[in-house]
């Protein structure tokens, strides 16, 4: 699994991006927002999420930051939204405007995005009304150190058998209380005593 791929700009358009490193050219489908941000540079970083639409069919999607990949991977876990739909609704509006209208329950506007029914956008605003907390609402949380760190120890208590959601608590739990200045380990361990 790719977290992030790092390298020259070989190519890019509003739907995907070829970024190439090491001799070998990766080809991600990005957002119009990820490819307005990565403007005219030479060399770019994007993080990476990878969907199986059937086990011979793998896609990797390009994010220009994690909180744009953070907010496609809860689309995506919503039934009846697949990876080309959450891009769709991230090149329609903005993080913040998705986000703003889940919480208020704005059916209208996430209707509005092309391909999304109204049955759909109801079933967004349901699933990850309580999933989005305000930590998720703002971009510059998901910039820290801390939010690497919490992907890793996610990774790994997942990898354990324990439930996405639950663990994700635990883990807000722990940044919370014990601060900021603690290890993988560390937060793994404390988890574990809140699940």
């Amino acid at each position: 699994m790719l977290n992030h791929i790092e390298g020259k700009i070989v190519e890019k358009t509003p739907t995907y991006a070829v970024i190439e490193t090491n001799g070998v050219g990766y080809i991600l489908q990005i957002s119009l927002n990820t490819f307005t941000k990565l403007g005219d540079s030479e060399k770019g970083k994007l993080f990476v999420e990878q969907l199986y639409v059937r086990d011979d069919l793998p896609r990797s999607f390009g994010f220009f930051d994690v909180a744009e990949r953070g907010l496609f991977r809860h689309l995506v876990s919503v039934s009846g939204v697949g990876g080309t739909s959450a891009l769709l609704m991230l090149s329609s509006l903005s993080a913040d405007e998705i986000q703003a209208a889940i919480a208020t329950g704005n059916v209208a506007l996430i209707k509005s995005v092309k391909g999304i029914g109204e049955k759909t956008a109801q079933r967004i605003i349901v699933d990850l009304k309580g999933k989005l907390g305000k930590d998720e609402l703002n971009a510059d949380f998901f910039i820290t150190s801390n939010n690497t760190l919490k992907e890793e120890a996610l990774s790994a208590l997942v990898a354990l058998g324990f439930n996405k959601s639950g663990a994700e608590k635990a883990l807000d739990k722990v940044l919370k209380t014990e601060g900021t200045g603690i290890t993988v380990e560390q937060m793994i361990k404390s988890a574990l005593k809140n699940l």
